[in-house]
């Protein structure tokens, strides 16, 4: 019945002990919590005192705000001093006694419980050593010791059962002591806190509540009103916008503005990461007088990308991206390839440019003088695009020519053709030619009536590339250099002696591209030989063009932009007429324009060199071929007189076989007479028919 009811006890204070565990959680998160609201409502106080030391960059000084915070500050102090007393009461008189039991009078329970179960075996092991002393051998020793540890063990028990029993029984009053101490507490602390908010919060504290509640009101109100009419605000301009949300809208609705001297707009500048590749990177660029800004995003200000007085400023084609163009500084030493994202931006940025370039924006209304500028450019120069209207244009009294004249456009290139009388130009450049901007060479056609070459007759291009067990025409040439060049555009030339030639064909050529708005550029690999000049395809490496170098009469680079360079081809003249005609053909590289001409120079020293050998070569084979065939004729008459020879020896050597085949026929005779004789009849016919 002991240990049945003890049993009871035992799992009524596991139960206990389980209970108090979760309500000392719970008052603890009350406790924590409270912790936290003071020093919560400690620190908005302090940050309200501290709003006037604030500097709102939109705020400004605003003293009613500022006053107000600060009285509110007040007031949150106080609470904060109420609820740092709550905090310090709830600790006393609600946290204290619950962990008093919880940490003192259960762990008791547990303690006794240990100590009493050890006691408990200790009686057990005693006892049963007791039983086992034997009746026969008694040993009073031993038997006095077991006796003893009975008797120890039992009353060590006893003692410990007492004691457990008693803090089980008082378990019942602590528990409910516990129980209600706490919540006593948490009671009392509440009610002092309210207490104490009730005194603090006086009818002058609610007047003011009531007034900063109708301020808010107010300030509500405005911000409704506010919100409306942005709201109406940005249902229109999302109806006036519409179109600008295509990222390439319509010219034709909004058409480009070509007379600007300032632009600014996100452009992708490409960078250089290698030898073949690039990076693009997308910044914010404007024009600043005569300088190009860029500026990223997070900047502060935007640094100088490029001088763009006297510069120039073309359409590329690069890495397949759409909208992109070129500037290359005065001096060609520094350039940059840029991308628009729209095509009105993209003509817009070149137009911009090209105004700046004349230093337009340096006059009182630089619009209206750019809008002048480019008016005259117009109609000075009016180019052909193809060269199919270039070639009506050669035909004589077929067709009249457009009335045109040469420009100077201050935005020239800047070399020494620009000090030439209009005489002297007009001997170079005839100032009706038009100009032709697409890969179209008329060498490439084949004129009626022209028979072609000897090389090329009846043969049919391979499209795969392949010759067909024929060597490619440069293949044994000593020079093959390749350059990455683009071609600007060409025309027809009266004079192919000086350079200025290609000087005053570079300035006509980009003025017209520049007011014509032709911005596209064709790239392609320029190969130089000892034979020709090609123009291959990098893609499909297909040749565009071939120029024999032979017919290249001249070629020279700009003075000043290297990166410009061009050459004079002298081809027969077109279907009428029979004379020669020159022309003009203008390209831009990568800095290399001296490098090419070196090159081009170098080919034609090869080639000179080369035909010079080529005919001392063909002089001594005639010579060789010349000996050749005396030699022949001085065998030919050994071999007459050898065979003449050998006749007479045949002659006399068959007239002496002759001579000694007639004495053997009579000696022959006169012994087969005898022998008849000897032989008779028989023998006589046995010879006949032998013989």
């Amino acid at each position: 019945q002991t240990r049945s009811l003890l049993g009871v006890f035992e799992e009524d204070a596991a139960a206990i002990s389980n209970y108090i565990n979760q309500l000392f959680q719970a008052m603890h998160r009350i406790y924590d919590a409270q912790n936290e609201l003071s020093a919560a409502t400690h620190l908005t106080s302090k940050l309200l005192k501290e709003y006037e030391k604030q500097r709102f960059p939109l705020g400004g000084d605003d003293e009613v705000m500022t006053s107000t915070l600060q009285q509110f500050a007040k007031v949150i102090d106080e609470l904060s001093s109420c609820h740092a007393v709550l905090s310090t009461q709830l600790a006393d008189a609600m946290m204290f006694p619950i962990t008093q039991f919880k940490e003192r009078d259960l762990k008791e329970i547990l303690t006794l419980k240990e100590v009493f179960q050890i006691a408990s075996n200790d009686h057990d092991a005693a006892i049963t050593r007791y039983s086992r002393l034997s009746k026969r051998k008694e040993n009073e020793k031993i038997k006095a010791e077991v006796t003893e540890d009975v008797y120890t063990s039992r009353k060590k028990q006893h003692q410990t059962m007492m004691h457990y029993f008693c803090a089980l029984n008082t378990l019942q009053y602590k528990k409910k002591i516990s129980l209600l101490e706490p919540l006593l507490g948490y009671m009392q602390a509440q009610i002092s806190f309210f207490k104490m908010g009730s005194e603090n919060l006086t009818e002058q504290l609610e007047e003011f509540l009531t007034n900063i509640g109708t301020s808010v009101q107010n300030v509500r109100r405005e911000m409704d009103c506010e919100v409306e009419n942005m709201q109406q605000t940005i249902e229109d301009l999302e109806v006036a916008s519409d179109p600008l949300y295509l990222p390439d809208p319509d010219p034709t609705k909004f058409p480009a503005h070509r007379n600007l001297t300032r632009k600014a707009g996100y452009l992708n500048a490409r960078n250089k990461t290698g030898l073949v590749s690039s990076s693009w990177e997308r910044q914010f660029y404007f024009t600043q007088g005569g300088n190009l800004m860029s500026q990223a995003r997070g900047d502060v200000a935007g640094g100088l990308v490029m001088d763009i007085d006297n510069c120039s400023v073309m359409a590329v084609d690069c890495e397949d991206r759409r909208y992109c163009f070129q500037i290359t500084s005065f001096d060609g030493k520094k350039s940059s390839i840029l991308q628009a994202e729209s095509k009105k931006d993209y003509e817009e940025w070149i137009c911009t440019i090209n105004n700046i370039s004349k230093q337009i924006y340096l006059s009182e209304n630089p619009e209206e003088i750019a809008a002048r500028v480019n008016q005259s450019a117009l109609e000075a120069v009016t180019p052909s695009p193809s060269f199919q209207q270039r070639h009506e244009s050669l035909r004589p009294a077929v067709q009249s020519r457009p009335p045109a004249a040469r420009t100077s456009s201050t935005g020239s290139l800047g070399s020494d053709s620009a000090a030439l009388s209009a005489l002297s130009l007009d001997s170079l450049v005839a100032p009706d030619t038009p100009i032709q901007f697409d890969i179209i060479s008329p060498v490439s056609e084949d004129l009626p009536g022209q028979a072609k070459s000897s090389g090329q007759s009846g043969r049919r291009t391979n499209p795969f590339g392949e010759s067909g067990g024929s060597k490619p025409e440069t293949e044994d040439s000593i020079l093959h250099q390749l350059f990455i060049v683009r071609f600007l555009g060409s025309m027809e030339v009266r004079c192919d002696e000086s350079p200025d030639v290609v000087y005053e064909t570079m300035r006509q050529i980009l003025a017209a591209r520049a007011i014509h708005n032709v911005f596209r550029m064709t790239e392609s690999h320029l190969l130089v030989t000892c034979d020709c000049l090609k123009l291959i395809d990098p893609q499909t490496q297909v040749t565009r063009l071939r120029f024999p170098l032979p017919n290249v009469v001249l070629y020279a680079t700009h003075q000043e932009n290297k990166r410009l360079f061009g050459f004079v081809l002298r081809t027969s003249g077109g279907r009428v007429d029979s004379h020669q005609t020159s022309i003009c053909y203008i390209f831009e590289s990568n800095n290399e324009g001296e490098k090419i001409c070196d090159s081009v120079g170098l080919a034609k020293q090869i080639a000179l060199h080369a035909e010079l050998d080529r005919k001392a070569s063909e002089k001594q084979k005639e010579i060789e071929r010349v000996k050749e065939k005396q030699q022949k004729e001085l065998n030919k008459q050994k071999q007459i007189e050898k065979d003449l020879e050998e006749q007479s020896r045949l002659i006399a050597a068959s007239s002496r076989s002759n001579q000694s085949s007639t004495e053997g026929q009579f000696v022959v005779l006169s012994s087969s007479q005898s022998e008849d004789s000897d032989l008779g009849e028989d023998g006589k016919k046995k010879r006949e028919s032998e013989a």
